[in-house]
């Protein structure tokens, strides 16, 4: 038979569309053309392509002129997922395997020269985005990739090592003859989730600092933002990077949705699974870098951070444009990059912390050393910082330095995993009474759970009223005040819990 198609994927976001490579052999002068709106990178499979198949002792039709259709036409198709459906297509129009057999499976891997099966980005995407889509099919996937695609319930999997593995397995059949045995380099992969026991560095390499430490420990209880200002060597960074061993353990669902845009962006590894990612991208990432983009789009680091931390060291110093895209994936938790002929949702829930000095030497207000920054150059550094971005920001924490005396005498303060038991408490207590942690209400949602007292509402709408408060910033105020409560173990939010979380929200100042 000279037409035969082969089942693929092409990724587009994390969501995976139905690709059929379409395979024609017909006399006249040879070429091979492969169309589609198939990417530089696909092209060039059919050098690829060719050279695998040669090499692994197969026939390939050079005196044949071959079209490979990658269909529907309008998609946009990269990276070198197509090459093994490309020469199972070629294979199965020249007759070497049995085009009938092939479905019910759908292939997706890059050729090396020697037919060898390289891992492709975005297996355990397409896995995932076949098991919300209910679609019963079984996946022939490269080393490493089928492991990763296996970790999806149900999924049917299958390792490939090599071309001819796969070939072997599609031979043609006799009427009476039994099915050929499997190479060595084909299995099925059953692999599930391993409880491993997920390692992060201990927040009592922290000395002092017990302010900011009880900002975090709201911060992780409640899923809020926040931002440390502190000069510098005052312990802003190490902070930040503790603050993932505080969070609740991750679900299947959000260890899944993670490693899918992990694997997305090639930073997949079986050894990180169920691991929060932090996330600390340079000053200088752009806002492409940050919020993701691309032809085709691929995630940037805020969904590379889902359900994990995104860590802005020097958060002033980055572009404005960047600080400025991250607005609407602080309120929404996903992320849309459009483009002229395609648009791609990202999801992108993640816990900010910034870090930042409060002048541009660092030293305002700090007792080892004096500041030499003019008031006009410390407000013009601490403007950089948006109005509407810092009141999105839940948390704002001094961190004073220490002295050395003090931190020689400081004395270890508590694990990470004593202060994780306490926040995985409050957070099952939100999710208990809303079904969601206390950053996520909005709206009604806050009237109905917030359960304030009647001093605590006095006592805010005073407060409110003098410090010139936005609607934005009171409800995130109360926000933080519900986490406290649920902290400290209360039905209902109390003064005493409105008051500590106004602590937390003083606007910068010089």
């Amino acid at each position: 038979m000279s037409l035969s198609l082969v089942q693929s994927r092409a990724l587009l976001g994390l969501d995976a569309a139905a690709v059929t490579v379409e395979v024609h052999l017909a006399n006249g002068l040879p070429s091979f053309t492969l169309v589609g709106l198939a990417d530089v990178e696909v092209k060039e499979a059919r050098e690829r392509v060719r050279c695998a198949i040669q090499n692994s002792g197969l026939e390939f039709p050079n005196n044949k002129r071959i079209t490979v259709n990658l269909a529907p036409a309008d998609l946009p198709k990269d990276s070198g997922r197509f090459d093994l459906p490309i020469a199972l297509g070629i294979l199965a129009a020249s007759g070497q395997i049995d085009g009938a057999r092939l479905a019910g499976h759908e292939f997706a891997g890059e050729l090396s020269l020697s037919g060898e099966l390289r891992p492709v980005r975005g297996a355990l995407a397409m896995s995932l985005a076949l098991h919300a889509g209910r679609v019963v099919t079984q996946l022939v996937l490269p080393p490493d990739s089928a492991e990763e695609a296996a970790l999806v319930p149900d999924a049917q999997v299958y390792r490939a090592k090599h071309l001819l593995d796969v070939v072997q397995h599609f031979l043609p059949l006799a009427a009476d003859a039994p099915p050929p045995e499997p190479s060595p380099g084909w299995c099925r992969i059953t692999a599930k989730p391993q409880g491993n026991v997920v390692q992060y560095p201990d927040l009592a390499d922290v000395k002092g600092q017990l302010g900011a430490k009880r900002a975090l420990e709201i911060a992780a209880a409640g899923g809020h933002s926040l931002l440390l200002m502190g000069p510098p060597g005052s312990g802003k960074s190490m902070l930040a990077q503790r603050f993932a061993g505080l969070l609740p353990a991750m679900t299947t669902d959000e260890a899944l949705q993670s490693a899918a845009v992990a694997s997305l962006g090639g930073r997949f590894s079986l050894d990180r699974w169920a691991q929060r990612p932090t996330c600390s991208p340079h000053h200088t990432a752009s806002a492409v870098a940050l919020v993701g983009g691309g032809s085709p789009p691929r995630p940037g680091e805020i969904s590379l951070a889902h359900h994990g931390v995104l860590f802005l060291d020097e958060l002033p110093e980055f572009p404005r444009a960047a600080l400025e895209a991250l607005r609407e994936p602080l309120e929404s938790g996903t992320i849309t990059i459009s483009r002229a002929a395609r648009r791609a949702e990202f999801p992108a829930r993640f816990q900010l912390i910034g870090a930042m000095n409060p002048c541009p030497c660092g030293y305002l207000g700090s007792a080892q050393k004096a500041c030499r920054c003019t008031p006009d150059q410390v407000s013009r550094y601490q403007g950089k910082l948006s109005g509407p971005l810092i009141d999105r920001i839940d948390l704002h924490v001094e961190v004073p330095a220490l002295s050395s005396a003090d931190l020689m005498q400081a004395r270890p303060g508590e694990s990470t995993a004593t202060i994780r038991e306490r926040c995985t408490l409050a957070r099952e207590r939100a999710m208990a009474r809303q079904g969601k942690a206390n950053q996520a209400l909005q709206g009604q949602e806050i009237d109905a759970h917030l359960l304030l007292d009647e001093a605590a509402v006095k006592f805010l709408n005073i407060a409110a009223a003098r410090l010139g408060w936005s609607a934005r910033s009171t409800h995130r105020a109360l926000k933080v005040a519900r986490t406290i409560a649920d902290l400290a173990g209360a039905h209902r939010t109390q003064v005493t819990h409105v008051a500590e979380a106004m602590q937390y929200r003083r606007a910068l100042r010089a």
